[in-house]
């Protein structure tokens, strides 16, 4: 069963799979969270784990950072080992003026400057949205524990370091809200294998007042943010 990227078998995996971008983090993740967590794949070091959560099996894997290789490991786990729901867990840089370090951003949308939808798309415009569902639950889920989310559009960039200065102001008088390197892919995956996904973003740096967390900071607020998210994947 296993494919060219995961050496794992049929059935590893369970239908709802969370993608941290960084293989350590999916490694942290199913250590602090899981129960009977059990390591399913490893090619590459891009680790996965199969767990329960709340008594339902879920599972975490790593996907690198980008839309190439996150789309990869998504298209696998969907096609190849049945998965129905992705769920990005990861950070991403603020553009607007109120956002502040730790804020959690549910990406209802995401823009790109990336081609691959396109591709999916015959060349046209594809609108990367999330699922209603998973989008709803996770609103729901923050609003019964008091933890402020913002949802709206993000973007999903080819290159993390831009070459064009007046890249986050361009983004910001649009209204996108973030700077991700992932989530328009997975939606325009998702929506080609009738799968659902969904990002939930924890605000690790600001574009346009260089502010970011320090390492304990960003591991407490993905922490945060993980125990949310699998709170309302799991009810």
């Amino acid at each position: 069963m296993s494919t060219p990227h995961i050496d794992a078998a049929e059935g590893a995996f369970a239908t709802t799979v969370l993608l941290p971008g960084d293989p350590l983090r999916s490694q942290h993740i199913a250590r602090k969270f899981f129960s009977d967590a059990v390591q399913v794949t490893s090619t590459r070091n891009m680790f996965g784990y199969t767990g329960f959560y709340r008594g339902q099996r879920i599972s975490v894997m790593g996907t690198g950072m980008g839309i190439p290789s996150s789309s990869i490991y998504a298209t696998e786990l969907i096609r190849h080992y049945g998965v129905k729901r992705i769920v990005r867990v990861g950070t991403c840089g603020a553009v607007q003026d109120d956002l502040a370090l730790g804020d959690l951003v549910l990406a209802l949308s995401a823009s790109t400057d990336s081609a691959v939808n396109r591709q999916r798309f015959a060349g046209m415009d594809f609108a990367a949205g999330a699922s209603y569902s998973l989008l709803s639950s996770v609103a729901d889920q923050a609003r019964r524990v008091g933890v402020p989310v913002r949802v709206g559009n993000v973007f999903s960039a080819d290159l993390f370091y831009s070459p064009n200065p007046n890249f986050a102001d361009t983004l910001a008088a649009m209204g996108i809200l973030a700077v991700e390197m992932e989530a328009a892919g997975l939606y325009g995956l998702a929506a080609e294998f009738g799968a659902e996904a969904l990002a939930v973003l924890t605000v690790s740096d600001h574009l346009r007042h260089d502010a970011r967390m320090d390492v304990n900071q960003r591991q407490t607020g993905v922490d945060a943010m993980t125990q949310l998210t699998l709170d309302a994947l799991c009810q």
